[in-house]
């Protein structure tokens, strides 16, 4: 089975990304909100799952594991396949999902494509006690390249300070920097010096 996928978006449409993963290309089917974050070129992290068929082999990809986990509770309701569960995820967010479900409140999955009034009422008594709203997400913490960091570190480290300090350094750096400044070995390693400053740098050396 394959669980996950990490490569670079060679085409991305209103459904669907193709992963390039070491030479091979992987058709996985994505809510409208991941299609419309893939950039064609760039890298991709796709928490995936495996449909195996007489007739076919798809792959579903989602931004997290709460909705890799969702997408599965929603297949083990009786009439609800892939496309269906993929739908509920791409017009309702996961709170959506558990306070309908709270509520046994069935309208806002009869407007999925695919799943009539039957269905919809299953989903809302069949997932009682099994969708529970996501966590709050943390914002995502800043970083530069590894190349870029590991060039800043040694530059720094030749000036006089200790490794460890100029990791510690490079990271607070970057974290207050623009994605321009992060790609650049001098911005960033000026950002550094400037964070570590002339007293620190005495105090590591003293």
């Amino acid at each position: 089975m394959i669980s996950s996928l990490r490569g670079t978006v060679l085409h991305a449409s209103a459904d669907h990304v193709v992963l390039e993963v070491s030479g091979v290309g992987f058709h996985v089917a994505v809510t409208p909100d991941v299609a419309h974050t893939a950039r064609e070129g760039a890298e991709l992290f796709l928490h995936t799952s495996m449909i195996v068929r007489e007739d076919a082999m798809s792959l579903y990809g989602f931004a997290s594991r709460d909705e890799l986990e969702v997408f599965g509770t929603l297949l083990g309701v009786s009439g609800v396949g892939p496309k269906s569960a993929l739908g509920v995820l791409a017009g309702m967010t996961i709170d959506q999902i558990a306070d309908a479900v709270a509520a046994e409140d069935d309208k806002p999955f009869r407007k999925v494509s695919g799943i009539g009034p039957k269905t919809a009422k299953l989903i809302a008594v069949q997932l009682q006690g099994r969708i529970h709203a996501a966590a709050p997400a943390q914002a995502p913490v800043a970083h530069a390249a590894p190349a870029v960091v590991d060039q800043v570190i040694l530059a720094v480290a030749g000036l006089g300070w200790p490794e460890r300090v100029a990791a510690e350094a490079v990271t607070t750096a970057a974290e207050g920097a623009s994605e321009a400044d992060r790609g650049s070995v001098q911005t960033l390693l000026r950002l550094t010096l400037a964070a570590l400053g002339p007293a620190q740098k005495a105090g590591e050396r003293g």
